[in-house]
Order: C-alpha cells, then sequence, then structure tokens
C-alpha cells in the first residue's frame, strides 16, 4: 500500500464536483432548511469474468474515509464533571499553538496521530461519475470498465440492474448499476485508472465461492453497492448457471 503523508486539511470552496448548499422550504406548515451537497450522477458495474468464475473489484486510496476513521479514533481530552479542588485554577488549559510554520491541522495531528493509510482503503465496484453530457449511461460505464479493470466490454454486453439514490441526507446523486460478463479474452490491459486523473486503482479478484462471505465480513471495508451486487447475482445469477456462492 502506498505511503500517505504531509495531509493538511483546509476549507473547501470551489469544487468541481461538490456544491454546498442550503434549501429553505416549507412542510406542512413548518418552515424549515436543509444542508446538502449537488454532486454528479454515477454508474456502477458488477463484472463478472467467466473464464476464473469471480468477481472483479476495484480496490483504492478515499480521503474521505480516511479523515472518517481519524475523526473517529482522534483522542478527546477527558472532560470531568467534578469541581475544581481549592486554590485551583477553574480554566481550563489552552489548547496548544501551532509552532511557527505548524498548520493548525498539523499541530491538532501531533495529538492525535493520523492511521495509516490502509484505514482510507476500501473495496468497490467499478464506477464512475456521470460528467460527460455526449455519452450514454451504457457508453460510460463501458469506458470505467476498460480504464479501471482493463476489459474491453461492447455496451450491448451491459445489463443494467437498476438504479437508487445514495446519499439521500447529504447528496441525493443517484447511481446507476449495470452486469457485465467478461473473459480472460475481454483483458486488454492492467486497468489501474487513468494517471492524468489522479486516479491509482488496484484491480482485486473476489472468487465466487467466498462472495457472500466476502459481502458480510465487517472487517472489510467495502461499499453497499458491493454488498447489494453481489446478493443479486446470488438470487438471480447463480441459479442459471447452476453455481453456488457460498451462502
Amino acid at each position: 500500500m502506498e505511503e500517505i503523508n504531509n495531509i493538511e486539511v483546509t476549507p473547501c470552496t470551489e469544487s468541481d464536483y461538490l456544491k454546498p448548499l442550503r434549501v429553505h422550504y416549507n412542510q406542512n406548515g413548518t418552515k424549515k432548511s436543509w444542508d446538502f451537497m449537488r454532486t454528479h450522477d454515477s454508474v456502477s458495474v458488477l463484472i463478472f469474468n467467466t473464464s476464473s468464475h469471480c468477481f472483479i473489484l476495484v480496490k483504492q486510496f478515499r480521503p474521505a474515509v480516511f479523515m472518517c476513521e481519524w475523526e473517529r479514533n482522534k483522542t478527546q481530552p477527558p472532560q470531568s464533571a467534578e469541581k475544581p479542588e481549592e486554590g485551583a485554577s477553574e480554566a481550563a488549559a489552552p489548547a496548544a499553538e501551532p509552532q511557527e510554520g505548524q498548520s493548525a491541522a498539523e499541530g491538532e495531528s501531533s495529538s492525535s496521530p493520523w492511521p495509516p493509510a490502509a484505514a482510507g482503503v476500501t473495496y468497490e465496484l467499478c464506477a464512475g461519475l456521470v460528467d460527460k453530457p455526449n455519452l450514454s449511461l451504457e457508453e460510460i460505464a463501458r469506458q470505467e470498465v476498460l480504464e479501471e479493470c482493463g476489459y474491453d466490454v461492447p455496451v450491448a454486453k451491459l445489463k443494467r440492474i437498476t438504479s437508487y439514490r445514495s446519499g439521500v441526507g447529504v447528496t441525493g446523486a443517484k447511481q446507476t448499476m449495470f452486469y457485465a460478463e467478461v473473459s480472460d479474452d475481454n483483458c486488454v490491459s492492467a486497468g489501474g485508472g487513468e494517471p492524468s486523473e489522479g486516479e491509482l486503482i488496484e484491480v482485486v479478484k473476489v472468487p465466487l465461492h467466498e462472495a457472500m462471505t466476502f459481502a458480510y465480513d465487517e472487517r472489510i471495508p467495502k461499499t453497499m453497492g458491493v454488498i447489494f451486487s453481489f446478493i443479486w447475482f446470488h438470487n438471480n445469477m447463480s441459479p442459471k448457471y447452476k453455481i453456488s456462492t457460498n451462502v
């Protein structure tokens, strides 16, 4: 796993991918407001290799997951409900000021060490943003499979599974999921994503007979799309091929 260092957290005021907004509205006569993020919709693809009877997933570092793990595990100062002893100062000790040349985030991280890079790594379906208006969802999905996983899949071979809303409390974006069967003959490159776009992706194979164990193992960080798609395959494709997903 690559090393993650020189971490700096800064406010994000401009982004091509996230637009923070606040909506005000009336619901049943009550005035309300809600903060949300506008993001692109996306596609994802469950890839099954019929030559090796395995699923093709991607594994990559996700900064948001990494920072959530840091927030969850960082050391919190102990809180005491007892009154200070007589003569003791009632004022709380001031927080340590960052040293000259040190950012506030770096100062905070000195008492809360950053977790290992592996804390931000997740297993996911091959996926991508719907940010090319001249391409259909199927064409975008085909392009992502080729770039991330190295398989050349004709658009006609992509089966639409369903679409659903993700992050309904924050983004409400729609993801459309496809299914693609590939063979070793379809593999034209090692995949790994587009380095020019900053992608650093590892292609992972999950044997079919281990799929459901993988899906329900909470020690393996994964997206809900992986779990749902494996269940879909078990219910819809396993009977057709008379193969077991080890449920």
